[in-house]
């Protein structure tokens, strides 16, 4: 008899529907064959499903079973096939009713004594057929939580192969899990790190501020030990929480990525991710032999921190344009295609030369301008171009370390005037696809970023004496109207594009004067 039961494939962050056919024939020799594209993992189900289904006492068939994953030219991955094939082989062997299978779909991995075990992607492949018109899904009790996000399907979570038969067949109820969307929306996560803790660097700070105010891009310079660690790791304490809309986007990414936890099941924080320089260009961009996420995408809606900028490989740094400029990362492989988003904040710190001495006041740089250039061309014009803001970080003196800062601001406090600075660029651009000044395209600078006579001016002659690239002057100008924003004035004047000009350093690569 044949069989079928709805499932998913994961595609990227989201998900393709499968239909699982089961097929036991009552004539040939016993035998147990997937077709339509089954990975590894897929094929051992084999060995997991027929060992799920005799440890909880249902009977297996002494027949050719042939299992097909369609549509076949779609290749399948993981270990979530496991339990539709089971219920599957049940519904044609007619020990499971197939009506009960109809409007469901089904995804899970079983273990050898029938429990399920969670799989990645759930927020993926319950959107995916939600919007396919399906109105319930059978998962493991573990993702059920996750799944509970997506309204308007109905989820039944199961611990194993027996109470899913069970609860099928009508014979038990299970409670469906229940999310409050408005305790969760109030909730509030809280960080340790603040920027109280931050001893003197007011500007700093208010370069930080700038970035958070607008999303840009932002880099610090400075010797080892002046602090650049420690103040870009609290930029995500002032940026603007994530939209619920945010949430679910993100929460797909780390889904998929297997990095969700029943306590934690929806990302309400922005994520901060900081790899290492040694990680290799799949952790970083994505990709593999089975194409996944990278750190880029991992920090989707919220800050990439690269310590040690100069340290990572240049063909990784150059791979970091494309998503800087589109938001997205398009991978291609043999195996496929994969577009994955990347809209982040990128906060990158380096030192100012190899002995990292450069700029200090008191102790002495060894480095030749030979080693000090070939230092900083492991950064490309292109990569720099697309950071908008370049600041300087001076070592503290023993006054400023030891003395006890009241006047310093709190990150509650720089968030505020920031969430005023966002407001006011939402209501200037509306409903429209970007939501800050980092984003704006050339026509829109054109439109929103209205210079006076004065600033006008400067900023010509500052074109002029300092050669900026066409880039580097819409960067200026997008950052010139956050500083405007910040200021809440209407019009940028000379002070606003003067403070942006400043924030430009490395264009002018003002230590190598020395």
């Amino acid at each position: 008899m044949l069989a079928k039961v709805r499932s998913s494939v994961l595609h990227g962050i989201d998900a393709r529907p499968v239909t699982v056919e089961v097929d036991v024939a009552s004539q040939g020799l016993p035998s147990f064959s997937i077709v339509g594209l089954p990975d590894m993992a897929v094929r051992e189900s084999t060995k997991r499903v027929k060992n799920a289904l005799i440890n909880s006492g249902f009977r297996f068939p002494n027949s050719k079973i042939t299992v097909n994953l369609a549509p076949a030219g779609i290749k399948k991955e993981g270990p979530a096939f496991d339990l539709p094939i089971a219920l599957g082989i049940l519904a044609a062997t007619e020990q499971l009713d197939k009506s009960t299978l109809q409007d469901i779909f089904v995804c899970g991995e079983l273990s050898l004594d029938g429990n399920v075990r969670p799989l990645n992607g759930a927020l993926s492949r319950v959107t995916a057929m939600r919007s396919k018109g399906i109105t319930g899904c059978l998962l493991p009790s573990e993702n059920g939580l996750e799944a509970a996000l997506v309204k308007g399907i109905s989820i039944l979570p199961a611990n194993n192969l027996r109470e899913a038969v069970a609860a099928l067949k009508g014979e038990i109820q299970i409670k469906p899990p229940h999310v409050d969307f408005k305790k969760i929306s109030k909730s509030d996560t809280g960080d340790e790190l603040d920027y109280s803790d931050v001893k003197g660097h007011i500007h700093i700070k208010r370069g930080l501020e700038i970035a958070a105010a607008g999303g840009h891009n932002v880099i610090l310079i400075g010797p080892p030990g002046s602090g650049k660690t420690m103040l870009a790791k609290r930029l995500r304490t002032i940026l603007p929480k994530m939209s619920f809309e945010e949430a679910i986007e993100s929460t797909k990414i780390y889904s998929v990525a297997g990095d969700i936890s029943q306590k934690h099941f929806l990302i309400q924080e922005r994520p901060l991710r900081s790899p290492h320089h040694s990680a290799s260009y799949c952790g970083l961009i994505g990709g593999g032999k089975s194409i996944r996420p990278g750190e880029i995408t991992l920090a989707h809606n919220g800050v990439l921190f690269l310590d040690e900028l100069p340290e990572f490989h240049r063909d990784i740094l150059e791979m970091l344009r494309q998503p800087m400029e589109d938001g997205a990362i398009n991978i291609s492989r043999s195996s496929g295609n994969m577009k994955y988003p990347a809209r982040f904040m990128l906060v990158a710190a380096m030192n100012p030369c190899p002995c990292g001495h450069l700029t200090h006041p008191r102790k002495e740089c060894h480095c030749t301008v030979p080693m000090i250039q070939r230092y900083l061309a492991k950064i490309s014009g292109p990569l720099l171009d697309r950071i908008d803001i370049h600041l300087e970080v001076p070592p503290l003196n023993y006054k400023e370390l030891s003395g006890d800062d009241e006047c310093a601001e709190s990150s509650k406090e720089i968030k505020k005037r920031v969430l005023e600075a966002r407001k006011i660029q939402k209501r200037r651009y509306g409903n429209k696809k970007f939501g800050c000044n980092a984003l704006l395209t050339p026509k829109e600078i054109r439109k929103y970023c209205e210079l006076t006579e004065d600033a006008k001016d400067l900023f010509k002659l500052a074109i002029v004496e300092l050669s900026f690239s066409g880039r580097a002057y819409d960067k200026i100008l997008k950052l010139s109207r956050t500083i405007a924003d910040l200021d809440k004035k209407e019009a940028i004047d000379a002070v606003c594009i003067s403070e942006a000009i400043s924030y430009r350093s490395l264009d002018r690569r003002l230590w190598l004067s020395y």
